[in-house]
């Protein structure tokens, strides 16, 4: 029998798993055991959620008395360093199941009962945005013990960003936690990531295209949560490649308030049949924008690029051409002019380098700023895959990162030159024998400021005809009356 269709042993296998009950205590399983082997790993995740750096302890099925009834949160981590010890209660679901309220509150009153700090859940659910949980409890609970949350896909990417970039000093520790990233990367081990955009998606789908979409439809604000969370999905996934933190780019107020947020994009959704989020990569020249235009069923990335402050338009045109050496022939360019608003001109890379002054809508007036757009199809389909709307969002930004984005960079002036200072010692009074010190000039900051001194006419040069000349040697002319010229 040939080697090659032998399989590898796994630390954690994902055979022999049947039912939901089974996927869950396999997951939890495996997740504390690798926070507890591999330090870096378990502080990666607890230390976000107010744990110290210490010994990490954690235990699976823990029973505890609540009302005369015995529960069973999934798990519990301890972590211990000198005289503090922080506790945090886990509950854990995996594919589809959802986490409910009852559950959650049962654990929080048991936390509070024996004083731990916190309770964190993990499951498939996207909060609706950083800070908040997906399942609302009474607030009343969370006075003394702390809900946190994290998705399947946040828990992967910490485990990713820690094996392949941050590093892991001990190797055999490293292969652990590989193991784990290998268990929770297969399909069969329920931490999905995002793969449906809801019951809701198709319905408003159609009606963005046949112009009925009214902000009030109930549907619309659940598509409005979907898209955020999708994007929220796409910067952990491209964070994984990348190997950085990617958020999205909200401003203050959509931060501190979620439902504006979703309210925004709702409006845009009904007035022009688009859904668009900014997202921050660090060391990108800009945010970029993805955009989804249902009623064009075109999905776009771009990002809006500072052209230099100085030469002329087509010398500014030609910078960024230099930088979009890999770029493909379809990306888009639009430029915008100092003190405008609307685009100035807009044309195909591929024309562009053709020929760069078709940007140049007119060479008197400056060129501010350059946006870059690479569209794609939209996929129609609600799910994920070949044809699916998650699939082209995720491919666009992909792409579009890497041909385009993540070769710009920022103009930046030139360095000032230093202006040559002149001779030290007049030359032609040395060739001439003059003693140094008879010598009255000297190096001076002012020496070629002046392009040419002021011509002085030496005493018994000829006179050159100036204007004064020139008007000097017309003849007089006749008195006014006809008298002789004294």
């Amino acid at each position: 029998m040939a080697e090659e269709s032998w399989h590898a042993a796994r630390l954690i296998p994902t055979s022999g798993i049947n039912g939901a009950e089974e996927q869950e205590r396999r997951a939890t399983s495996a997740l504390l055991a690798v926070m507890a082997a591999v330090r870096e790993f378990g502080s990666a995740v607890t230390k976000p959620l107010g744990a110290p750096s210490g010994a990490l302890n954690t235990f699976i099925e823990v029973p505890f008395e609540l009302q005369e009834r015995r529960v069973f949160p999934d798990g519990l981590i301890r972590v211990s360093r000198g005289k503090r010890t922080w506790t945090c209660l886990l509950e854990v679901k995996t594919g589809t199941n959802e986490l409910a309220q009852q559950q959650l509150e049962d654990y929080l009153d048991v936390a509070r009962a024996e004083g731990f700090d916190a309770l964190l859940t993990i499951s498939n659910e996207l909060a609706p945005a950083p800070g908040l949980h997906p399942t609302t409890v009474d607030r009343r609970k969370l006075k003394r013990v702390a809900l946190h949350h994290l998705s399947w896909t946040e828990v992967l990417t910490a485990a990713v960003m820690q094996k392949v970039h941050r590093g892991v000093a001990d190797p055999d520790q490293a292969w652990i936690l590989g193991e784990l990233v290998r268990y929770l990367e297969h399909p069969r081990s329920g931490a999905l990531g995002l793969d449906d955009m809801g019951d809701d998606w198709v319905t408003v789908r159609n009606a963005v295209e046949a112009g009925t979409l009214h902000p009030r439809d109930k549907s619309a604000p659940r598509v409005a949560l979907r898209w955020d969370q999708l994007v929220r999905y796409a910067c952990l996934s491209h964070g994984q490649r990348l190997g950085v933190e990617v958020q999205p780019a909200l401003s203050r107020r959509e931060a501190a308030d979620p439902a504006l947020c979703n309210q925004l994009i709702v409006a845009d959704l009904a007035e022009n049949g688009r859904m668009q989020r900014d997202i921050r990569i660090p060391g990108a020249v800009a945010p970029l924008t993805l955009t989804a235009d249902l009623r064009a069923q075109r999905v776009m990335c771009s990002v809006t690029v500072d052209a230099p402050r100085e030469g002329r338009p087509l010398t500014r045109v030609n910078w960024l051409l230099r930088q979009l050496k890999d770029a493909p022939d379809g990306l888009r360019i639009d430029t915008f002019l100092v003190n405008g608003r609307s685009i100035a001109s807009s044309e195909l890379l591929r024309d562009a380098r053709a020929d760069p002054g078709l940007l140049v809508s007119d060479p008197k007036k400056e060129l501010r700023a350059f946006r870059l757009v690479h569209a794609a199809p939209m996929g129609a389909k609600r799910g994920q895959g070949r044809g699916s709307f998650i699939g082209s969002v995720l491919g666009v930004l992909d792409d579009f990162y890497e041909s385009t984005a993540q070769n710009l960079r920022p103009w930046a002036p030139s360095a000032p030159k230093a202006r040559p200072m002149p001779e030290q010692v007049d030359q032609e009074a040395q060739e001439q024998g003059v003693p140094r010190s008879l010598v009255s000039t000297a190096p001076s900051s002012q020496d070629g400021a002046d392009p040419s001194p002021p011509s002085v006419r030496p005493p018994g040069s000829p006179l050159e005809p100036g204007p004064a000349d020139a008007a000097a040697s017309l003849p007089e002319p006749d008195p006014p009356d006809g008298g002789e010229r004294a």
